[in-house]
């Protein structure tokens, strides 16, 4: 039997969709059982530990004020279930056969967590290093988790960010991303003054000026920049256009949804929208991109992911960038050196028939413990 498969499992059953209290509660259990490592559940129920470079139990971060601090990252919380993915009492469905696990929260990401929780327990740290693990909440709705566990002081120097949850590895291979795009979403919102559609010159169309700002937005670059070689482009698009209320009223008020794919360092000039008289342009969500700007850390993470591919006789890893955000950007924007690295397999996280293979489960607790006993 597999260990981490089980742990797994036992991630897996625990309902975290709407509340994340007992998957945490499983996972700090997991650790003080397992570990020695001082662990810490914040007030929105983040798990994070930390173990102390000399081998003994730690007291939290800046133990060793001169101890460079290396987290793995998950999460927690996952995406609404399918109906049949649950029982009738509410329960999650997990089922184990050919050599692959199903169920919510399976590939993104509680298997990745388990695979950081035992790379964390098993891995040796060279001296000089602090080791950390933390699974976060909130991060399909928005990054609540890692955002609060930033401003209560979560701030490593690096961070391998497990997630797994998109198809951003070549079949076979786990891949280790230094860049991935951000998510900013936005509305404009258009006013004007309303007339009998008869007598349109006697009202300000709002769909018209709408229609405006629509037009400078498709004028617009994407956003673009190279990482590591690698190019990365974003985009900018307009989703949703709402305006009028009935066939024979000048409409006073019309709202467009914009969808921009952002990354690192650049964005849409989407401000200049704006310059259309009755235009405001509204910010609804910013999900920060991730650039890697440590090259021996990205590296160090690719050198220990060739080093488990080759032993298992598989084709070499790469260095690739992200089309989806992670809690990797939050923990950029904040000065964390990141990468994600995970089990990327196609068409399977938020998916009603969502699983994850155990061998490359098995694969990435070797990367991150590889990478945890790496000099770099």
């Amino acid at each position: 039997m597999s260990e981490l498969a089980d742990l797994t499992e036992r991630l897996v059953s625990i309902p975290s969709h709407e509340d994340e209290t007992a998957a945490g509660d499983a996972i700090e259990e997991w650790l003080r059982a397992e570990t020695d490592a001082d662990v810490e559940r914040d007030a929105v129920g983040n798990v994070i530990a930390y173990r102390r470079t000399d081998g003994s139990d730690g007291s939290g971060p800046g133990t060793d004020p001169d101890a460079e601090t290396v987290a793995l990252v998950g999460h927690h919380d996952v995406v609404p279930p399918a109906e049949r993915q649950t029982t009738g009492e509410g329960e999650y469905v997990v089922e184990r056969r050919d050599g692959r696990i199903f169920g919510r929260g399976t590939a993104d990401m509680k298997g990745a967590v388990a695979a950081c929780l035992l790379a964390f327990r098993d891995a040796t740290p060279p001296s000089g290093r602090e080791l950390a693990v933390a699974s976060f909440v909130g991060e399909e709705t928005g990054g609540e988790g890692a955002r609060h566990a930033i401003e209560e002081g979560f701030r490593p120097d690096h961070a391998l960010v497990a997630e797994g949850s998109t198809n951003y590895s070549k079949p076979g291979v786990t891949d280790v991303v230094v860049a991935h795009k951000g998510r900013r979403a936005s509305t404009l919102v258009a006013e004007g003054s309303s007339a009998h559609a008869s007598e349109p010159e006697a009202g300000e169309n709002a769909i018209y000026r709408a229609c405006d700002a629509v037009d400078v937005v498709r004028g617009l670059d994407a956003p673009a920049t190279t990482v590591f070689g690698e190019d990365v482009t974003g985009s900018v698009v307009v989703t949703e256009f709402h305006g009028g209320d009935t066939w024979n009223v000048i409409p006073d008020r019309c709202e467009v949804t914009i969808d921009e794919r952002t990354v690192p360092g650049e964005r849409a000039d989407l401000a200049r929208t704006e310059e259309v008289p009755g235009v405001e342009w509204v910010v609804e969500q910013d999900l920060p991109p991730m650039g890697c700007g440590d090259d021996a850390f990205a590296d160090a993470a690719l050198a220990a992911a060739r080093g488990v591919h080759e032993a298992r006789g598989l084709d070499r890893p790469e260095h690739v960038t992200k089309p989806h955000a992670t809690d990797a950007g939050w923990l950029s924007e904040a000065g964390t050196e990141c990468l994600v690295c995970g089990p990327s397999e196609p068409g399977e996280a938020h998916t009603e028939t969502e699983s994850v293979s155990i061998d490359v489960l098995e694969r990435c607790r070797e990367v991150y413990a590889a990478l945890a006993e790496r000099e770099w």
